[in-house]
């Protein structure tokens, strides 16, 4: 069994299958999600899991190198944003560099997940709570 926190294999799989630059879409429960693009289901309900915990089991397996969320979560959710600001600023200071963090009008971010390597749903029921991370490589 494994050792480390991030125990979904799906989503372990996920992480150890990309390269440098290719995006995986974390979402919430509404965002649409294109045909042929990787679906990862871990919704129970709403709320569970949440977004932040998901992100924060990823990041400790994936080397992030940016993140793009949609403009509009700055004023339809500011508390969750900052939140997602400083959960980004946490993961760039432990692999000790910058995360690029880039916005998007939200319907270029539904065309933008399309290029995603797999959406990971979450139960989130937030507004805008979808974030595109960028991998990057640890050396």
């Amino acid at each position: 069994m494994k050792k480390i926190p991030l125990l979904n294999s799906h989503l372990s799989a996920l992480v150890a299958g990309l390269g440098h630059t290719d995006e995986i879409t974390l979402a919430d429960a509404g965002l649409p999600i294109p045909a042929g693009v990787e679906r990862i289901d871990l919704a129970v309900r709403p709320g569970l899991p949440g977004l932040e915990d998901t992100l924060a089991a990823l990041l400790t397996e994936l080397q992030l190198e940016a993140v793009v969320l949609a403009e509009e979560i700055k004023q339809a959710s500011p508390e969750l944003h900052q939140r997602l600001l400083d959960q980004v600023a946490g993961a760039a200071a432990a692999q000790g560099r910058d995360i690029t963090v880039g916005y998007v009008a939200h319907e270029q971010f539904k065309r933008q997940n399309g290029h995603s390597r797999a959406v990971v749903r979450t139960g989130e029921c937030t507004p805008y709570a979808n974030l595109i991370l960028r991998a990057g490589v640890p050396f």
